[in-house]
């Protein structure tokens, strides 16, 4: 039972400062090296641990780099988007573009342990509490036979 997977898109303006090693992420894409077919847009391949970009948490790997301190990024080559985030100054303004997966419903098949949309869990203990609460009433009420 597949279902289809939506996406929603988001853009946000992020300042960075440049850390000691530089904004700590790399690239991918450029017309010169699309990761996706027909698409030369620049994205976030990686993010180095304790880099600006992770210290700062908004940036994600996947993310589409739409701009750099005001200059569009479309139709650059991988070495000269490199190029501008490597010489772009201290203080760094990207427009992103975030991609964040909306699920309708299960994309495959059930985990072993679920039951109709939910862990046995779910189910198992209301049902173990209820019981326990009627074998409790009901040992009270043959004590007052």
């Amino acid at each position: 039972m597949n279902r289809r997977v939506d996406y929603l898109v988001t853009e946000e303006e992020i300042t960075l400062t440049r850390g000691l090693s530089g904004l700590g992420f790399n690239i991918i894409g450029g017309t010169d090296q699309q990761d996706v077919s027909n698409d030369s847009s620049i994205y976030v391949s990686r993010i180095k641990e304790n880099g600006a970009v992770d210290l700062d948490g908004r940036l994600q790997k996947d993310d589409k780099i739409l701009s750099a301190n005001g200059q569009d990024l479309k139709n650059l080559l991988h070495q000269g988007a490199a190029d501008l985030f490597r010489n772009a100054g201290y203080a760094v303004s990207l427009r992103v573009q975030h991609r964040l997966q909306v699920q309708n419903g299960p994309i495959a098949p059930r985990g072993e342990g679920e039951l109709r949309g939910g862990p046995r869990a779910m189910v198992l203990v209301p049902v173990f509490s209820l019981t326990m609460v009627v074998a409790w009433a009901f040992m009270r009420y043959r004590q007052q036979l």
